[in-house]
């Protein structure tokens, strides 16, 4: 199929305008190179994934130079997160910083509407050089045997175009359609094979002082309801379930997801005699399965997966967007270095591989242990997410995925290491989380846990960053022949250049 217009050449093509390709478009722009982004909506638009973690806000936004924007936006501030979640029945706090009671300058996120946030993204990518055309939907891939060389796309009035680039990147989320063009396959999590249905409600009760935004998770015998305070007239909330409740759901999820509130006792007590928001986007349930996932490879020759479209794991820590930022900063060092030419593409893209597995390993691993949290002998929802039944298939997909990487651990080659480890951080955390009601406000005794720290490291290196210009520790390849990130965070350099 011919296109209408001539062809445009570009450096770069994004597919996809949300936090992933927000992040990447700019990155590669504030380098001087020439991108196009290509969205298939008209922003603002509606998403999902409204609780976000201190990576994105102070290491991410910071570096793309749009935190200040994002910080006068009037969102509500999260300085951690509540749970009432495990074996002790009260709740605890999660808190960003390493003592509640000396808070540093990032030790706090943002509750987003994603409207909002997203469409700021968006626009500070235009305006640094980013040519956005939305209302446009991508069609399919240009390619030869060597590489991906541009993509086709249908215009807002059915006119069909195409632009040629080096590299094109697929950030257009788990719908994606051009993400089998990089080969390899979509594995779905049997553990985490849950279903979420979710909804407004048009205010609420806060939590007591200074934790009023944070958000609440609280863990009963169906699954587990997340409760995010957005504004003082909106609340998010929603059920994560078994699977095998999705016909039930589908079928009524208005009347599904009121039932699963009024099952959990303290949300239904955050939001007695408040009404269901009625203002659009937010005055709609809507439902959503199949969302944990990860993809066997995440690159080829010119074409690069980031965000969603690349892998998506349990949203109970917030990871969704951390993940879509941080890959798409990834891949930005990767792409920037690749149309210097300084460096050999293979390397560049292998980095990225590298670490994006990695990241993503990393909170796939802490999020089964701490599923395993949760003792509930009643429940089958969390009978059968335990340690102990996370299938063989599963662990040795787990294992291929990330090798060693996740844990740090190079003989970490089988199922059975793999479950001996999930059993070592679930145990670890646990200690950790007992030991909060005696520690006071001095410390966090989250900190002291070894795989809390782990799961945190790199977002810690990411907010030294925009703050500071660097990591305060000088960084150091995760592998032998690894690279690092340049001064500025865009780039990747040979170590001690």
């Amino acid at each position: 199929m011919s296109s209408d217009k001539p062809r445009q050449d570009f450096d770069v093509i994004v597919v996809g305008g949300g936090p992933a390709g927000a992040t990447v478009s700019a990155a590669v722009a504030l380098h001087g190179h020439r991108v196009l982004l290509v969205e298939k909506e008209t922003f603002p638009r509606y998403q999902i994934g409204e609780s976000l973690l201190p990576s994105t806000v102070h290491g991410v936004c910071r570096i793309l130079g749009v935190e200040d924007e994002v910080a006068k936006a009037g969102f509500t501030p999260k300085r951690g997160g509540t749970f009432r979640w495990g074996r002790n029945r009260d709740p605890w706090q999660f808190s960003f910083a390493l003592s509640p009671r000396l808070a540093d300058p990032t030790s706090f996120a943002y509750q987003v509407e994603r409207s909002r946030f997203d469409a700021i993204l968006l626009d500070h990518a235009r305006r640094v050089g980013v040519e956005v055309r939305e209302g446009c939907r991508v069609t399919d891939v240009i390619a030869d045997e060597q590489r991906v060389r541009g993509v086709r796309w249908v215009g807002p009035g059915g006119e069909i175009r195409e632009a040629g680039a080096r590299y094109v990147v697929d950030a257009s989320g788990n719908g994606s359609r051009i993400h089998p063009h990089v080969g390899g396959k979509r594995t779905y999590s049997d553990f985490f094979r849950n279903i979420a249905v979710f909804g407004y409600f048009a205010g609420g009760a806060r939590l007591p002082a200074p934790n009023a935004g944070n958000i609440f998770c609280a863990a009963f015998e169906e699954g587990w309801i997340w409760y995010i305070p957005l504004r003082d007239d909106l609340t998010s909330v929603g059920a994560v379930v078994a699977r095998e409740n999705a016909e039930a759901i589908q079928r009524d999820p208005v009347t599904a997801w009121r039932g699963l509130i009024d099952a959990c006792p303290e949300v239904r007590g955050l939001l007695d005699g408040v009404p269901q928001a009625t203002e659009p986007p937010y005055d709609r349930v809507r439902v959503r399965k199949d969302w944990s996932y990860w993809k066997s490879r995440l690159w080829r020759p010119g074409m690069v997966l980031v965000g969603d479209a690349a892998c998506f794991v349990d949203p109970v820590l917030s990871s969704g967007v951390h993940l879509a930022t941080y890959g798409g900063l990834l891949a930005a060092r990767s792409i920037n270095g690749g149309l210097t030419g300084l460096l050999p593409e293979d390397r560049l893209f292998a980095e990225f591989e590298t670490r994006y597995r990695r990241e993503y390993g990393l909170f796939h691993e802490f999020l089964v242990s701490f599923y395993d949290l949760h003792q509930d002998e009643r429940s089958y929802f969390w009978q059968a997410r335990k340690v102990t039944d996370v299938g063989t298939t599963e662990l040795e997909a787990f294992v291929e995925l990330v090798g060693g990487l996740a844990s740090g651990d190079t003989s970490l080659g089988g199922a059975g290491p793999a479950g001996a480890r999930l059993s070592a951080v679930a145990d670890d955390f646990e200690r950790a989380v007992r030991r909060l009601p005696d520690v006071g406000d001095l410390r966090n005794p989250l900190y002291e846990s070894e795989s809390f720290r782990r799961v945190f490291q790199e977002g810690t290196v990411m907010q030294e960053r925009g703050l500071f210009g660097g990591p305060l520790e000088p960084e150091t390849p995760l592998r032998p022949g690894g690279l690092v990130a340049s001064d500025d965070g865009l780039a990747w350099v040979e170590p001690g250049r």
